[in-house]
């Protein structure tokens, strides 16, 4: 028997129940009011048609709803990349601020640094002036060094000439020793070590050699040869090693004779004059004969 649950339940195959509750009173209710045939199938087919729809409009909805799963996973990773770059973004503003930071102490670093430049630049500019100073003194003492040596040149040869004088007027006063020793040598010798001098006393040259006082002489009945030194003061070995050496000169040239060794000065210093005793060395001071 057709009524109202039966049909109610054909429908909700396809519909929903709100919808197979309401279907299913107009198809009852059209069959009750004795509703033509043709009428009902109209009726049919538009059931049919709608079922259609409702079908392909729960496709849809299936397909819509697995769009919009398909867009909420979009949706949460979506979230999730804004997340990350919120989080990135945060991080960013952070190292901004640090980076501003580090600019402001760059900044101040360079206000000092430039602040030393420009002391730096004032003590450059002060030393450059004084460096012009001291050029300027340095030519003022290299004129002066000029002016200088212009007089040591001229000093030089005031002291050339002084020496050249003071050599002859110290070769004049030895001269004068060694004229006045000859006069006076051979009776002091004489008298004091028994030397009688044969022939007068001469200054001479042996083998390029100069000699002071030479003379022949006999001693103790031999015959010897004197040969001397005159020396204003001795107060140094060395000029006694230098008559050595002229001793040796006259020994190679008169092998045969005995040689007496004889320094002539105006003082002997006492040390010099016992150096001179242990090598046979007669020493006279001028103020002795």
């Amino acid at each position: 028997m057709l009524n109202v649950e039966n049909v109610k339940g054909r429908l909700k195959r396809v519909f929903s129940e709100e919808q197979a509750s309401v279907l299913a009173e107009i198809i009852v209710k059209a069959r009750d009011e004795l509703v033509k045939v043709s009428d009902f199938n109209e009726l049919k087919e538009i059931v049919r048609d709608l079922a259609k729809s409702q079908k392909e409009l729960a496709e849809a909805q299936k397909r819509t709803e697995a769009r919009v799963e398909e867009l909420a996973e979009a949706q949460g990773r979506t979230e999730q990349r804004l997340n990350s770059l919120a989080q990135r973004v945060e991080e960013l503003a952070e190292a901004q601020k640090r980076t501003e930071a580090r600019v402001e102490e760059l900044a101040e670093a360079q206000g000092r640094t430039e602040q030393r430049l420009n002391s730096l630049a004032q003590r450059v500019e002060e030393l450059a002036e004084a460096q012009k100073r001291t050029e300027a003194r340095v030519e003022e003492l290299a004129e002066a060094q000029k002016r200088t040596e212009e007089e040591i040149k001229r000093l030089a040869r005031g002291l050339v000439s002084t020496r050249t004088e003071l050599g002859g007027l110290a070769r004049s006063v030895s001269y004068s020793l060694e004229n006045e020793a000859y006069r006076a040598l051979p009776s002091y010798l004489k008298r004091h070590y028994g030397i009688e001098v044969l022939e007068r006393f001469i200054r001479t040259e042996i083998d390029g050699e100069e000699i002071d006082i030479f003379a022949k002489a006999k001693m103790d009945g031999k015959d010897v040869l004197i040969v001397g030194e005159t020396e204003l003061k001795l107060s140094s070995v060395g000029k006694l090693k230098r008559l050595d050496k002229k001793v040796l000169v006259v020994k190679e040239k008169f092998a045969e004779k005995e040689i007496v060794k004889l320094f002539v000065t105006h003082y002997a210093r006492p040390q010099i004059k016992k150096k001179a005793d242990e090598r046979g060395i007669i020493i006279v001071q001028s103020f002795e004969w």
